[in-house]
């Protein structure tokens, strides 16, 4: 009777394996044999198995590096920023006014536009010649910046509309995890005598830990990914000043066809999202101890 109970069970369970193993596992392990291999696809060449020299690749590989600086700072000043101005806003709106929901609604608004959207949007505000930043800077008796076609403004004009799109995630995270702590602790810290600065660093910043490590996680991840707003924007350039680890990778294997570095970029660029997101865990793992 158990036997067959367990058959039963294995049955049912089987057809997700399969699915699993199909679409996850299997593309997971070609890859990484692609990695090991030289494969040109544009070229009609075949596979050749070249272990790790794609990987050595990678370290005289100027533009590579050069990818990963802008994600660099797309890390740095745009997940950083989004942080600090999304836990402002948060301890702001952390508080009971009328009209507080629409509020928080209409913050919430550049994460719900698509990205095409907002590719298109922040497009027509670095025009250079009619886009309303220019105007504003002309107002303000200020040049006009080339936003898009400078090499040197260009990752910031991506990293700036990322910030615009992206901060509502950090806000409504961080606002969830303010609101989950009890009123009681606020005031008992008050009776004690502390004051506003005493309560965030001690009472406030100790519980929202967990949620600041899981959303800066996330948005760590997902910086990246980015690639939408490098197409939409500057396509990379000029040059490739603005290109990312992503969009460098997806130019590799979909326009050069080089399957193989492609996939060992994809490899390396996992090792490091592996690694950021075990130091994270780490931290974590250290305060539930202590």
């Amino acid at each position: 009777m158990i036997r067959r109970e367990k058959r039963i069970a294995v049955l049912f369970v089987l057809p997700t394996i399969l699915i699993l193993l199909a679409i996850s596992i299997f593309p997971l392990i070609y890859s990484f044999y692609l990695s090991l291999c030289q494969w040109d696809v544009g070229m009609g060449g075949r596979r050749i198995f070249i272990g790790v020299g794609n990987y050595l690749r990678l370290f005289s590989d100027q533009r590579f590096w050069g990818a990963m600086k802008n994600t660099g700072l797309e890390l740095l000043i745009g997940v950083g920023t989004q942080f600090l101005v999304g836990l402002g806003l948060a301890l702001l709106l952390n508080r009971y006014f009328r009209g507080r929901n629409l509020v928080v609604t209409l913050f919430l608004l550049p994460m719900m536009i698509s990205p095409v959207v907002v590719g298109c949007i922040w497009r027509i505000i670095y025009h250079y010649q009619y886009g309303p930043l220019n105007f504003l800077l002309a107002r303000m008796g200020l040049n006009p910046v080339n936003w898009l076609g400078s090499s040197q403004v260009s990752i910031y004009s991506i990293i700036i509309a990322d910030i615009w799109e992206w901060t509502p995630f950090m806000l409504i995270t961080l606002l969830a995890g303010l609101q989950a702590i009890p009123d009681e602790l606020y005031e008992a810290a008050r009776v004690d005598g502390a004051g506003r600065w005493a309560i965030f660093s001690r009472v406030v910043l100790p519980l929202l830990r967990p949620v600041i490590i899981i959303a800066v996680l996330i948005r760590v991840m997902d910086a990246f990914k980015i690639f939408d707003l490098v197409v939409l924007l500057t396509h990379g350039g000029p040059g490739q000043s603005s290109e990312t680890i992503a969009f460098y990778n997806y130019t590799t294997g979909f326009k050069y066809f080089s399957m193989g570095y492609a996939s060992a970029m994809a490899y390396f660029q996992l090792a490091v999202i592996v690694i950021i997101a075990n130091v994270f865990l780490a931290s974590w793992k250290r305060r539930e101890v202590s």
